[in-house]
């Protein structure tokens, strides 16, 4: 399986195609399947990485993860 970034950009360039609506069903059904095992080799990679981050910060003596907070969130 590819490493995160690449499947990410397989996954967006499938979305890109699909979009245009210019695939046969067939190839769209193929497409599609090769969407979904890309997307769960990233859901993969990111829980495998929310793992190590969680290590890492428990070997620091921070047993707890804080929720993230991005900008754009209006909370």
């Amino acid at each position: 399986m590819p490493d995160f970034e690449t499947a990410l950009a397989e996954l967006e360039s499938l979305v890109e195609q699909m979009e245009q609506g210019d695939l046969s069903l067939d190839e769209s059904l193929k497409q599609f399947e090769r969407g979904v095992q890309l997307t769960r080799a990233c859901q993969t990679a990111l829980k495998e990485a929310e793992q190590k981050v969680q290590i890492l910060l428990e070997k620091d003596g921070q047993a707890a993860l804080e929720p993230f907070q991005s900008d754009t969130d209006p909370d």
